[in-house]
């Protein structure tokens, strides 16, 4: 069952990072602005991947503290690429799910934790979509 749940989690770490390569636009208006935010996307596919390190070598430790790093890094202004009520629902979803996986963490509850970091991983493929569709929307 474990060996099940690490990989669907590595599925859905992969599908992540793909999402964030593929979310990368040719020609958004400022290009400094675009380096930025690919830097902070970044940054949280590095957390991502620590809670997945973590998950794989049940430290609870690692998951809780990058776990904790996501839930912070969604209330960053980088953060905020739309200004929708959908997106600000899209932001709060993700954070409680961070802030559910580092819970797992702290009581040491490995296919609770693995569980969630499936749910963080769902947010950012279901919100990152959401990005798109509104980009392609805005260049018709």
């Amino acid at each position: 069952m474990k060996r099940q749940i690490a990989i669907v989690v590595l599925i859905l770490s992969i599908a992540c990072l793909a999402m964030v390569s593929i979310g990368r636009t040719q020609d958004e208006p400022k290009r400094l602005k675009t380096d930025q935010l690919a830097d902070f996307m970044r940054m949280k596919l590095i957390h991502a991947q620590k809670v997945l390190e973590g998950l794989t070598t049940e430290d609870y430790n690692m998951i809780a503290k990058h776990s904790q790093e996501l839930s912070l890094l969604s209330q960053a202004t980088n953060w905020q690429v739309l200004q929708t009520d959908e997106y600000l629902t899209q932001s709060v979803e993700f954070r409680r799910a961070a802030d559910a996986l580092t819970q797992a963490a702290e009581d040491k509850n490995l296919d609770a934790a693995a569980l969630r970091y499936m749910d963080v991983t769902m947010k950012c493929i279901i919100c990152h979509k959401y990005v798109r569709g509104v980009r392609m929307a805005r260049r018709r």
